[in-house]
């Protein structure tokens, strides 16, 4: 059975790959969504927040004797390059990459949530520091993508509305 810092050791992976994963997902909509600036901004801006978040995992990790998981970050990164693949396919790209990042920033609260849980209960109050520094992060970009969807929504639906090739993106 594993220990609780073997747990925060293996969630701590899992939210690094999880950071990899998003860091593909928004670099890819942050080229496409050319036609929505204030939600390209905002995508820009989390992206900085992104490999912030990255460096402050990796420093966890590093501290606890650790490093990042080769697998599972291949594999998130993958599952974001199939993501983003298949947008680039669909008329309304903006909508859905919309309603996937607001979905994503979810499973991201409830991962940073999990282990600051997980650090308390292991007596292990850096890495718990770190994911509470992280989670308002992932909560306002949450926020952000929930105010904002519906206006996304109604531009694109006016874009398409009239034919304009740039509605999806």
């Amino acid at each position: 059975m594993a220990t609780p810092q073997e747990y925060v050791v293996d969630w701590l992976r899992d939210a690094y790959a999880m950071e990899k994963q998003a860091e593909t997902m928004l670099k890819a909509q942050s080229k496409r969504f050319e036609f929505y600036p204030l939600l390209r901004e905002r995508i820009d801006r989390h992206l900085e927040e992104t490999l912030s978040h990255q460096t402050l995992l990796e420093g966890c990790l590093d501290r606890l004797g650790s490093g990042p998981s080769a697998t599972k970050n291949l594999s998130a990164r993958m599952t974001a390059f199939m993501q983003g693949a298949s947008g680039m396919a669909v008329s309304d790209e903006v909508v859905k990459g919309g309603m996937a990042g607001y979905v994503f920033e979810h499973v991201e609260i409830a991962a940073y949530t999990t282990l600051i849980a997980a650090a308390n209960a292991a007596g292990d109050i850096e890495t718990r520091r770190v994911c509470e520094q992280i989670l308002p992060q992932e909560i306002a970009m949450a926020k952000w993508l929930f105010e904002h969807l519906p206006q996304t929504v109604t531009q694109f639906l006016g874009r398409s509305a009239a034919n304009l090739d740039e509605a999806r993106r």
